[in-house]
């Protein structure tokens, strides 16, 4: 996979941290407890983003309306590598994506304070079939990020980048079978 097209996340031997952006009334319910339960949806596609940058632009730092409360669901490597061998490229002929299990799409990065850089992040969509799954057998840990995210984002608007930088995940290039490289790279 070209270095464009890497994945980038905070991950150890056995686990990846993703992201997620929700309402308060899902992220306390899921909180409490330790993985996700009504009223989040198990009837629609959920999507999953390894790159704390990416979901700090895409809920404008938890202040989208929806999208207030930002957290890290650590998961299996193993559920996360089972998903991304069932994922179809959203750019990819759409009758193949209509059935696809798990839909992958690749945006512009984000710096911090929100512009599109030269290299990708990923996007996950784990569907309907798999959702059960993914909140059952793949999460490990729930953990609430938003008095950070508030807390960075405050940094960042008033000149203090570095400062807000030192909050942040450390990400790193993720290790993929070469199957799973040649399934994800766009144009192959």
């Amino acid at each position: 996979m070209a270095p464009q097209y890497q994945i980038r996340a905070d991950y150890d031997a056995d686990t990846i941290v993703v992201y997620q952006a929700y309402a308060p009334a899902i992220a306390d319910a899921a909180l409490r407890a330790g993985r996700f339960v009504a009223p989040f949806s198990f009837h629609r596609m959920t999507w999953i983003k390894p790159s704390f940058l990416w979901l700090m632009h895409r809920s404008n730092w938890a202040r989208k309306p929806g999208q207030e409360r930002v957290l890290a669901v650590r998961i299996t490597r193993q559920g996360w590598e089972e998903a991304l061998s069932q994922a179809v490229l959203t750019t990819a002929d759409p009758a193949a994506v209509t059935q696809a299990a798990v839909h992958v799409q690749w945006d512009p990065e984000r710096s911090l304070r929100g512009a599109a850089l030269n290299h990708y992040s990923i996007q996950v969509g784990i569907g309907r079939n798999l959702i059960r799954t993914f909140t059952d057998d793949w999460i490990v840990s729930l953990t609430d990020l938003t008095p950070q995210v508030r807390k960075a984002a405050v940094l960042t608007q008033t000149g203090h980048a570095t400062k807000a930088q030192r909050l942040f995940p450390a990400e790193r290039v993720y290790p993929l079978p070469r199957t799973l490289e040649s399934l994800l790279s766009p144009g192959s």
